[in-house]
């Protein structure tokens, strides 16, 4: 057991759970990024199990219960890409100490998201371009600056990893859709005060079928939860802190 302080309350869980504003769905994915963004992976297994408890019925069924765990589980894989492998790797590690067996996918049978065969049987160039198809579809008409200033940045390896992770991680939309994709960026950018980045995937989410107001939904949720992880805003006499030094991005 974590001996840090306790930041989702039954009180936080019921209300993230209940919100009319947030898309159905959502709510234990984008709680489960942004702890994992905190550093607390450790409260990650509270949101699974009252996901797994509540659902949208009253009693979820066994298919219900699976697509929640691989919900989360996709999640904390595509927001590798903003905030790093080894912050996935003890998230996933803490989700699976509380997923019932008959949750968990067999490492040797198919994946629901068929990423192997994107790795393994399909042809490079191809997944270089569904990448690319869909980093147009996040950025729209800038899309040309964004990659540019990448290619441009020094080293066009930058621009490179950029089109890998889009080919072969955010682009694949088989559990998490396009707009889902994005929420789980901004999940994974709010905790970092990394705003040029979140506000690329704010609109991301409108060009990927959100509404505003459920974008606006989507990061308020992620604000609340980083303020009650004690993050809070910096100013010009702290030289460093856990908080932000701007104010969060918003549409």
């Amino acid at each position: 057991m974590s001996s840090l302080p306790a930041i989702l309350t039954p009180a936080l869980l019921a209300s993230m759970r209940s919100r009319p504003d947030l898309p159905g769905h959502t709510w234990y994915f984008i709680a489960a990024t942004t702890l994992s963004q905190l550093n607390r992976p450790d409260e990650i297994p509270k949101v699974y199990q009252h996901a797994l408890m509540h659902g949208s019925e009253d009693a979820p069924s066994h298919d219900e219960k699976l697509r929640i765990s691989r919900r989360m589980r996709e999640a904390l894989i595509k927001v590798a890409a903003v905030g790093g492998v080894p912050r996935t790797i003890n998230a996933l590690l803490e989700l699976k100490k509380v997923t019932p067996e008959d949750l968990l996918d067999d490492p040797d049978g198919p994946s629901p998201t068929g990423r192997r065969a994107d790795v393994y049987d399909t042809p490079a160039p191809e997944m270089m371009q569904r990448g690319q198809t869909f980093f147009e579809a996040v950025y729209g008409k800038i899309t040309r600056r964004v990659m540019g200033q990448m290619d441009r940045s020094g080293t066009e390896d930058l621009g490179l990893v950029a089109r890998l992770v889009y080919g072969y991680v955010l682009s694949n939309t088989a559990v998490l859709s396009p707009a889902e994709t994005s929420f789980v960026m901004i999940a994974g950018l709010i905790p970092q005060d990394v705003n040029p980045q979140l506000k690329g995937h704010l609109r991301g989410a409108l060009n990927g079928g959100a509404t505003g107001e459920e974008v606006k939904a989507v990061r308020n949720v992620v604000v609340e939860i980083c303020s009650a992880a004690g993050m809070k805003m910096l100013d010009s006499s702290t030289p460093a802190g856990f908080g932000w030094r701007t104010a969060v991005a918003d549409l």
